[in-house]
């Protein structure tokens, strides 16, 4: 059964345009409310970040589960009322606060274990960043994005021509801008903080979305020299349709085990699967109906163009 990926084409970008309209304005409410398109996390702004969890070993030390209201009251008391904190599985606890020093986390922890309940310090984590170094890693990570993408234009351009290389761009365009729209949504809804990981698996994304492209671009330059007198919307559809299965199966193939890892990984690799895995779909997605559907219309319009100057 043969798919014609061109006849639907505005289908295809009606659903790439609201997504990334979506995307745009949830990164848009997170700036007014974190300074920033995306809430940060610790990594890019500096401050402790304290994870405990409750002993559920001792004796009525988990007949209660932790509420946030009692968090913040007792943080309040110690002079910390502008911190954040997250629930994590009724026992389990995570503040975001400025930085302290070794003295006032013992003094936090201690008030906590009071009213709350003894906290296991196996299953205890304490990680400072100074907001200097918080600073470099997003100016690091966001230098790299740009690199990238750079390195990308320059290699398609060489290997096919300029407007294979733009419209592969447009396509990894999208696939990060709707990883980073899911994380915005995230943030606003569950408190979901990105952190240096995050910019990791979107070079990531970047890596595999251009591969997919790349591949249907090989077919499309194949296709276009075995059949010269061919139509632009049957090249690309035979291009699509020829690598359609080898698309899906790499697809699938990859994002199995990231589920693995978003399932199992533990909290600190869940999110990073997550991007992963958004990524991953939004890059087969645009490579085989953005970055190709695209790339057809332009040549289309530029053949047009040629036709009307001759006639």
């Amino acid at each position: 059964m043969r798919f014609s990926v061109v006849k639907q084409e505005k289908i295809w970008w009606t659903i790439s345009g609201i997504a990334m309209i979506v995307s745009i304005a949830a990164m848009i409410i997170s700036f007014t409310q974190f300074n920033a398109p995306l809430r940060p996390g610790l990594d890019f702004i500096g401050g402790t970040k304290l994870q405990l969890e409750l002993d559920c070993n001792l004796a009525g030390n988990c007949d209660n589960p932790i509420t946030t209201n009692q968090v913040t009251e007792i943080l309040s008391k110690e002079g910390l009322g502008n911190s954040s904190v997250q629930v994590i599985e009724k026992y389990g606890l995570s503040i975001r606060t400025e930085t302290l020093n070794v003295e006032e986390r013992t003094k936090l922890e201690n008030s906590l274990s009071e009213k709350i309940g003894k906290f296991d310090p196996k299953l205890t984590q304490i990680d400072t960043v100074g907001p200097t170094i918080g600073k470099e890693l997003f100016r690091a990570g966001i230098l790299a994005l740009i690199v990238s993408f750079l390195g990308i234009i320059i290699y398609l351009t060489f290997r096919f021509q300029f407007d294979y290389a733009f419209f592969a761009i447009v396509a990894l365009f999208h696939d990060a801008l709707v990883t980073a729209g899911v994380f915005a949504i995230l943030g606003l809804v569950l408190g979901v903080e990105i952190d240096s990981l995050f910019l990791v698996s979107l070079l990531t994304i970047v890596g595999f979305s251009v591969n997919d492209t790349v591949v249907i671009y090989d077919r499309i330059r194949e296709t276009i020299a075995q059949e010269p007198e061919a139509s632009i919307d049957q090249i690309v559809d035979d291009a699509v349709n020829q690598t359609l299965t080898r698309s899906i199966n790499t697809s699938l193939t990859t994002v199995l085990p990231v589920l693995a890892i978003f399932l199992f990984g533990g909290e600190t690799l869940k999110y990073f699967a997550l991007a992963l895995m958004i990524g991953f779909i939004s890059g087969a997605y645009s490579s085989i109906f953005v970055a190709s559907t695209l790339w057809g219309w332009w040549r289309k319009r530029q053949t047009k163009q040629q036709l009307s100057v001759i006639s």
